[in-house]
């Protein structure tokens, strides 16, 4: 008792035997367990934030906004990751709301639904940071992907070009299908038709990209812009270009959706659109203090805009481009 009145420094102690205290613990090497202390208090002071992995730039960066909110509040944010598996990730749920944390934050979750009523009843606030479901149980944080689908297209058709090629993401998101919905209703707010030809699926991958873009290029009509539904699958876009003998983008202009910071370093770098992604994961965690302490207000959707980023790999398509044949034929 003495000890722990010392520690804590609590009055009634005198000034020797507090000397002697302190030196006992500096000989000991004794550290207070900060987690012990808040458990009794009936609070971790830690947050928990579960992943699909660490590798891509896109969670990399929301991790980073999520863990600057968190050391800006005094907490400590703990990091699982599921590596996309549904089971995985049910069981590291489980394992967090289970005291390791006092609130949790999801980022891109594949199966939240199927636990939802575990986790609605684990009195430990979730909040999602971007989904597949755009019904999600719990409040929402993601950014405005439609609009951002819009914009790219915008760009694209006021530098001339009519014949643009999109590399889809994946059909099991709500980002990827508002994406699409974006690329279509762009072409026909400008009087072209959306042709499936146009259209190759990329799996949001880099391989992906390429293998999609390789596709398109061969297309008849000749492609003079491809827009991915992500960064990664621009840059396999731009390879397949150069793979084929093209220049980008004096024959092809390529644009991509995120804006991770390697978009800028490629080369030629690469006109995007940007979601604010460490603002995401700030958002993510600023909603769980808000409903933790009850202050401040909790959206069930919060929308965070997204912004055309212009750089060098869009320009207006090359000269002649409204010819019938494609810029390469077949093999």
């Amino acid at each position: 008792m003495t000890v722990s009145k010392v520690i804590n420094n609590k009055a009634g102690i005198s000034e020797a035997t507090r000397q002697k205290v302190h030196l006992a613990v500096a000989e000991l090497g004794y550290v207070v367990n900060a987690t012990a202390r808040a458990l009794s208090a009936g609070r971790t002071n830690t947050l928990g934030i579960v992943v699909p992995s660490i590798g891509p730039q896109y969670i990399s960066e929301v991790i980073r906004g999520a863990d600057l909110a968190a050391r800006e509040a005094g907490l400590d944010l703990l990091i699982s990751t599921t590596q996309e598996d549904t089971e995985h990730e049910s069981q590291n749920v489980g394992r967090l709301t289970h005291g390791l944390v006092d609130g949790l934050l999801m980022v891109l979750p594949r199966s939240v639904q199927s636990y939802a009523h575990a986790l609605m009843h684990a009195h430990v606030p979730v909040v999602v940071v971007a989904t597949g479901n755009q019904n999600s149980p719990f409040p929402l944080v993601d950014s405005d992907h439609y609009q951002g689908a819009r914009a790219a297209m915008s760009h694209l058709l006021s530098l001339g070009h009519h014949r643009i090629g999109f590399i889809a993401g994946r059909a099991d998101t709500a980002a990827s299908l508002e994406r699409f919905r974006g690329y279509q209703e762009g072409l026909l707010t400008a009087g072209l038709v959306p042709e499936p030809v146009l259209v190759e699926e990329g799996n949001y991958t880099q391989p992906g990209g390429f293998a999609a873009a390789l596709r398109l290029l061969q297309a008849t009509p000749a492609v003079t812009a491809i827009f991915a539904a992500n960064d990664l699958s621009a840059f396999g876009a731009m390879e397949a270009v150069k793979e084929l003998g093209l220049r980008v983008p004096q024959d092809v202009s390529v644009m991509g959706f995120d804006d991770i910071p390697q978009a800028s370093q490629v080369y030629p770098a690469l006109t995007t659109i940007r979601q604010p992604l460490t603002e995401m994961g700030r958002a993510g965690i600023k909603q769980l203090l808000n409903v933790l302490h009850g202050a401040g207000t909790v959206t069930d959707r919060l929308v965070l805009p997204t912004e055309l980023i212009c750089r060098a790999s869009t320009a207006p398509p090359p000269a002649g481009y409204l010819t019938s044949e494609p810029l390469l034929s077949p093999g």
